[in-house]
This record gives structure tokens, C-alpha cells and sequence, in this order.
């Protein structure tokens, strides 16, 4: 039998993760739901390539991609934001948390207890699944807000919900594990601990993230070469996540926390930082996401559990749905959160499979196996769900695509969407008198000449025409064959912008004509005009995001 090493396995995920999102990218779905897929297909479920023992032994990674994750989403958390928003968010975290802690809990109790007829047992496993329903997935909903260039005030008020729904889920399960330890006849010393233990694990967090920030925000002062930003930048996101292992706090609140004091201590390196680190990332999401898919164990559900996991995606749907909606009203969020927020906090992973494994500690047997199994099948369901919704709310809010760089545009858009495809045309045979009478009716600066083929046979451009008149005078017998310059290169309409900036730099060119093979001229493109259009396009998606954030307002 062939033992296939690490490396192998690990080129595995990334390369088929990588193929994966980008079908389903071409299927107009995220592509986290490919990476998951493909993370199902070569786990214990699928294939069983990647078992459990390899997964964690791969576990240090997906811990890395957390704290890159909690990183990330901590510099969004800028100190104007929060004190323009930070009470909005609290109060919508708070209303959507506690209504799907309720709801979850209520239905699956009493459905439970109705099936089993144990009602403490029914009680119990309720309340538990009602503080894991609360948390929502930070890793697949930035990595959709990501995927689709998001911006924009639903864009911000989901980073700023995903960020606090853990440290709600966390308080809600101790809470939860207290009532449901008393149901199951635990003694007070043991519940006391359990109360006690979230206070010390967020303090903790919020402790070790501030110290790592103002020694890392130090470092970015006191090192201002470029070539440092990255290196000291993971170096303190792998020390912070080494500690929050090292100590059993969360990880994620202190990565949040890091994140958050380096884009408010030091915002001009700040923001430079967070461009490096989001380039870093690629590779580890796609990995993370892989591995999330390669542990999922559908196996061994009866028809109890069946009818448990129905109930709780319904009342965690309800909960969340009504939550948000309301928590918005009364927030006074804007109109396109109120609408489209109950789209966008349906998916769930690293923080309740956390939750549902310390259940699994603190309830062994029945109890805990039930939990960890109910939220292996939702989180499943809605890991691959979530991102969909996601996608709704953000399209329908009109927020897609607004966080586009002027790097983004030029590498994703073709010449063919930009070019002049009617530029004016020169023939060789057109006479001085005529090409004056065209150049003052256009502004081109450059001018196509083409053959009696309609072939592309040089440019002429106003430089020209004026140094022939000052050097030999206006001649009747002057025609474009003797002032054209040939074309110095031959590329197609379908070449991307970025290769385009990179010729007429390379090369110090105004201008490129694009032709067919057969050499007919596509289109034309002056470099002013380039530079017109991406500026406008930036600013167009500037206005679209200040227009969003007034009507928010």
C-alpha cells in the first residue's frame, strides 16, 4: 500500500480546492462551496484520501488560516467605524444572537422531548445547540465578501456581526453548559467553573491582542522598509495563535483584537499591512476550506437526529432571519441592511464545531455525541448554503464589486470592453488637405492608416503632421503613405488591460492598435485614454459607495 506524504497531500488540496472554486466560480457560485466540495470528495466521506489522522496532522494550518482570518477582520474594525457604528452593531448583534438562541433552543426541546419523551435530556441538548446556533463563520463569509469586491454599509455591518458573534456564542455556552449540566444532576463547584472560564478566555484574548498589537505597531514605526511588513506581520499572527493554543483562549478574538490595534495605532502602515497579508492568504483560505470539507462525518444519523437537525436549521434560519431584520429596525440601520442582513449570517463552521467538541468534553456520551453530530451535518449544509445567500444580499444591495483596486480592474478586464472599435480611419492614398479637415474634427491624437485591404498599415499621429508642415510646408503631393509610422506592435482585442499598461510602459507608448490575425485593425487606444478610463471607472465605484453611505445614513 502507498503511504502518500505530506507534501503530496498538501499539493492535493491546494491544486484541487484551487480547480474546484474556479468551476464553480464559472458555475456563478463562490468558490468556497468548491473548495468545501472538493474537500468532501477526497475526505472520509468521499474518497479517503485525506482521513482524520492526516487532518490533524494538517490542524496547525487550519489554526492559521483562523488567526488570518480573525486578523483580517480585526483591521476592519477601524476606531471612526466603530464610533459610528459600534452601538448599531452591538444592538443587532445582540438581538439576532439572543432570538436564534431562543428559537433553536425552544423547538429542538420541545420536538425532542415530544419524539423521546426525556425532557431533561430534550432540555438539555436544546439549550446547548441554541448557544452553538448563535455564532456565525467568519473564514466563508469574508471569503465571499472577497470573491465578490464587496463594499459598502451591509458589507460593514457583516464584518462587523461576524466579528462579535463569537464572543456572544461563547458567553451564551457557558450559560448553556451551567443550565445543562444542572438538568443532567452536576454538581454547583464544577458549574461555577464552567461560568467563569468564558470571562477568563475572552479577557485573556483581548489581553494577549493588545500587547501583540502595540508591539507589533512599534515595530511597523521603528522598521519602515516595505520588506519588513509582511515578515513582521505573520511573525506576530503565528505567535498570537501559538499562544492562544499554548493558553486555551480564543483565538480568533485575539487575532481580531491584533488586527484591530494595528489599524488604529498605526493606520497609513496599517493599511499596507492588511494589502501584504491579503495577498499572503490565498493558498491558506483554499487550503483551510479544503480541510473543512475533508473532515465532515455524515455517517450514523438515525432518524431522531434526522428530525433534530431539520428542526434546528429551521429555527436557526427563523432566528437568524428575524434577528437580523429587527435587531436592523431597531438599530436604525440602513434600508439595505434592514433588507438583505437576514441573507447573509446563515453559514457557520470553525466556532461551532469548537463548541460542539467542548460539548462532546463536558457531556461524554449521549449528549455530546448528538450535539457533534447534529452540528457536523447543519454546518455541512449550511457551509455549502450560506455563501449563496450571501451572494443575494450583497448583489441586491448593490454593494458587489465596489471594492475594486485600479491592480483589479486592469487585471480582469480585456482591451476589447475599453478600445475605440470606430477610431478614425487614414487611408494611404488620403491626401494632407484631407487628413487636416479629419484631424480638426476629432481630438485622437493618434490616427490609424490603413491599405485599400483595410489592413493595418502604420499610425500617423498630430506630431507628425505639424513637424512636416514646419520643415517642408503645406504640399498638395503629400499623402498618409509618406507620413505614417509603422505600428510597433501586433496584439488582439482580447489581450487583459495589465498586459497593455505593461507594453505602452515598457515602451513608452501613447498609443496600440489591435488587429486580427489577419492583421485588421480591432480597435485603437490612446494611452490619455486609458488612464481616462480606469480613473473614471475608480470613481464611478467611488460614487456608487458615497451614494450607498448616504442613503445608509
Amino acid at each position: 500500500m502507498i503511504h502518500l506524504n505530506i507534501l503530496f497531500l498538501l499539493g492535493l488540496a491546494l491544486f484541487g480546492g484551487t480547480i474546484g472554486g474556479r468551476i464553480f466560480q464559472k458555475a456563478r457560485f463562490p468558490q468556497v462551496v468548491g473548495y468545501i466540495i472538493i474537500g468532501i470528495v477526497i475526505g472520509d466521506f468521499g474518497l479517503g484520501i485525506v482521513n482524520q489522522e492526516v487532518i490533524v496532522m494538517l490542524m496547525p494550518f487550519s489554526y492559521f488560516a483562523l488567526a488570518l482570518i480573525g486578523f483580517m477582520i480585526g483591521g476592519e474594525l477601524k476606531k471612526d467605524v466603530l464610533l459610528k457604528y459600534g452601538r448599531q452593531l452591538t444592538k443587532i448583534t445582540l438581538i439576532e444572537g439572543l432570538l436564534t438562541f431562543f428559537s433553536v433552543a425552544l423547538l429542538v426541546s420541545i420536538f425532542g422531548g415530544l419524539l423521546s419523551g426525556n425532557w431533561k435530556f430534550s432540555w438539555a441538548i436544546g439549550i446547548l445547540l441554541g448557544a452553538i446556533s448563535s455564532a456565525s463563520a467568519p473564514a466563508p463569509t469574508i471569503a465571499v465578501l472577497r470573491d465578490y469586491k464587496a463594499r459598502g454599509p451591509l458589507t460593514r455591518t457583516i464584518l462587523g456581526i461576524v466579528a462579535m458573534d463569537d464572543a456572544l456564542a461563547i458567553f451564551l455556552f457557558a450559560f448553556a453548559s451551567s443550565i445543562a449540566a444542572i438538568l443532567m444532576g452536576a454538581v454547583y463547584n464544577n458549574t461555577l467553573s464552567r461560568v467563569l472560564y468564558p470571562a477568563y478566555e475572552i479577557g485573556a484574548s483581548i489581553v494577549v491582542g493588545i500587547i501583540a498589537g502595540l508591539i507589533l505597531s512599534f515595530l511597523l514605526r521603528r522598521y519602515p522598509e516595505n520588506e519588513s511588513l509582511l515578515v513582521f506581520s505573520i511573525g506576530a499572527i503565528l505567535l498570537v495563535a501559538g499562544l492562544a493554543l499554548t493558553f486555551n483562549i480564543d483565538i480568533l478574538m485575539a487575532m481580531m483584537v491584533l488586527g484591530a490595534v494595528v489599524i488604529n495605532s498605526v493606520p497609513r502602515r496599517g493599511k499596507e499591512v492588511f494589502r501584504r497579508v491579503d495577498y499572503f492568504t490565498s493558498p491558506i483560505y483554499v487550503l483551510f476550506f479544503v480541510l473543512v470539507g475533508a473532515k465532515l462525518v455524515l455517517r450514523d444519523i438515525n432518524a431522531f437526529i434526522f428530525v433534530l437537525i431539520l428542526v434546528y436549521l429551521f429555527a436557526r434560519t427563523l432566528g437568524k432571519m428575524a434577528g437580523a431584520f429587527w435587531g436592523a429596525k431597531i438599530a436604525g440601520a440602513a434600508k439595505s441592511v434592514q433588507r438583505y442582513l437576514p441573507l447573509c449570517l446563515f453559514s457557520q463552521a470553525g466556532i461551532a464545531i469548537g463548541l460542539s467538541l467542548l460539548a462532546s468534553n463536558y457531556f461524554p456520551g449521549e449528549i455530546g455525541n448528538q450535539v457533534v453530530i447534529i452540528i457536523a451535518a447543519t454546518v455541512f449544509i449550511l457551509e455549502i448554503s450560506g455563501p449563496f445567500f450571501i451572494r443575494i444580499g450583497l448583489t441586491r444591495a448593490q454593494e458587489v464589486g465596489l471594492n475594486i483596486t485600479e491592480e483589479d480592474f486592469i487585471s480582469t478586464t480585456m482591451v476589447k470592453e475599453i478600445m475605440d472599435r470606430n477610431p478614425p480611419l487614414i487611408h494611404e492614398n488620403t491626401p494632407l488637405e484631407k487628413i487636416l479637415e479629419i484631424f480638426s474634427q476629432t481630438a485622437n491624437l493618434y490616427y490609424p492608416v490603413v491599405n485599400d485591404k483595410d489592413e493595418l498599415a502604420g499610425i500617423i499621429s498630430v506630431d507628425t503632421i505639424k513637424n512636416t508642415i514646419l520643415e517642408s510646408g503645406a504640399s498638395g503631393l503629400i499623402l498618409a503613405a509618406d507620413l505614417k509610422e509603422e505600428n510597433p506592435f501586433s496584439i488582439t482585442s482580447s489581450a487583459m488591460l495589465s498586459e497593455v499598461k505593461e507594453i505602452m510602459e515598457k515602451n513608452n507608448l501613447d498609443f496600440l492598435a489591435f488587429v486580427t490575425p489577419q492583421n485588421r485593425l480591432e480597435g485603437f487606444l490612446e494611452r490619455r485614454i486609458f488612464n481616462k478610463i480606469i480613473s473614471t471607472k475608480i470613481m464611478e465605484l467611488q460614487s456608487r459607495f458615497d451614494s450607498l453611505e448616504a442613503g445608509g445614513a
